[in-house]
């Protein structure tokens, strides 16, 4: 493990992403903790306030982002500097991506069905992150030999060709597929070629006229959502706890 550590994170300068990773992880999982006894009405714990104003913790987050980045930015990729800068920055990204639902919205949706956006995105951030320590390169050029890295030609076209399988699989309505494809591009190759979902911009745009495809695609979507949505949302309820009931309409 220490060799790996020394060879892999270290020697490449990729220590500060380690630090940032791990200080990311464990701020959401003390926030999601500290967030769901307060909600419980148990612990020390209480929310913040000004006066009358309700203090999210995005705003400390904001700061603490801000902070690490340029402090990242003003120096190197050693010594102590960089690592506290990584350090900032992992705890302010967890910090504001925890209420990344409070953001896209503009409300206070947190423990509502909308807030499990925020666990969505956590999660996604932390497996790219992951991704690009353990070794992958965007766009899948890590692999290419000295010679090709001098073809700037050959690296610009498989960056656009996979960036392009990407962008198809967004419009297919693949969100998660199309993030990792950018990282993995045989995901982004699968997603490209893959049905699109009923609701997404491919769908309305190339099934409009394409009956017997637009059935396939809703019934595809229809079994992925009822084999998956009840083990997503276990996962979900435990990291981020149970949302809300939603109130009976009148």
């Amino acid at each position: 493990m220490g060799h790996w550590l020394e060879r892999n994170v270290i020697e490449p300068g990729k220590l500060p992403l380690l630090l940032a990773l791990t200080a990311f992880v464990l701020t959401f999982v003390i926030t999601r903790v500290v967030t769901r006894l307060i909600r419980a009405g148990k612990g020390p714990f209480d929310n913040v306030t000004a006066g009358e104003v309700h203090i999210h913790h995005v705003v400390p987050g904001v700061i603490l982002t801000v902070s690490g980045g340029f402090g990242a930015v003003a120096g190197g990729r050693h010594g102590f500097g960089s690592a506290l800068s990584a350090v900032l920055f992992g705890m302010g990204a967890g910090l504001v991506l925890d209420e990344f639902a409070l953001i896209l919205h503009l409300d206070d949706v947190y423990w509502t069905e909308a807030g499990r956006k925020s666990v969505e995105m956590v999660v996604l951030t932390a497996a790219l992150v992951g991704l690009l320590l353990v070794g992958f390169t965007p766009f899948g050029v890590n692999d290419l030999s000295e010679d090709e890295l001098e073809n700037r030609a050959s690296v610009a076209a498989n960056v656009a060709v996979n960036f392009l399988f990407s962008l198809i699989a967004l419009s297919k309505g693949k969100t998660r597929i199309a993030v990792f494809g950018v990282i993995v591009p045989v995901v982004a190759l699968i997603g490209s070629l893959r049905l699109a979902r009923p609701d997404s911009p491919w769908a309305r745009r190339f099934y409009r006229r394409r009956p017997r495809a637009r059935a396939r695609a809703t019934l595809r979507a229809y079994h992925h959502d009822r084999r998956w949505s009840g083990p997503r949302r276990a996962v979900q309820d435990w990291l981020g706890g149970k949302p809300d009931p939603t109130p009976p309409r009148p």
